[in-house]
């Protein structure tokens, strides 16, 4: 029994003494070609998702997250004609809270450009 008391209390402290944990990381393109004065910048616009594993399980891996993440952007903000995205953003964004839940959060951030006729 007293073998079975230190072990909670040591499973109750590390998760007491636990904090939140975060990391961030990022990548940056431009897929249009903003080099000469025939375009106006028309807004800012992101597309996010995001999944939850519990112990390191289940949940989406960041490949079909960047593509849930397009897919809500394409879907929200579709594009007239003469526009483009350009400057796109990829930012992924992990936090842990208290070593059992990890939230993975893909967004995606664009402009858009609309080029003269």
């Amino acid at each position: 029994m007293k073998k079975t008391t230190n072990y909670f209390f040591l499973f109750f402290t590390v998760l007491i003494i636990s904090s939140c944990a975060t990391t961030n990381s990022g990548t940056f393109v431009s897929s249009a070609s903003l080099n000469a004065p025939n375009f106006k910048y028309v807004k800012l616009i992101k597309g996010t998702t995001e999944t939850k594993k519990y112990f390191g399980m289940g949940g989406a891996d960041k490949d079909a997250l960047l593509a849930d993440a397009k897919a809500n952007m394409y879907e929200n903000y579709p594009l007239k004609d003469n526009q483009a995205y350009a400057n796109i953003c990829v930012d992924y964004k992990q936090s842990s809270y208290l070593v059992i839940i990890t939230t993975i959060k893909v967004t995606i951030t664009a402009d858009i450009v609309e080029f003269n006729k």
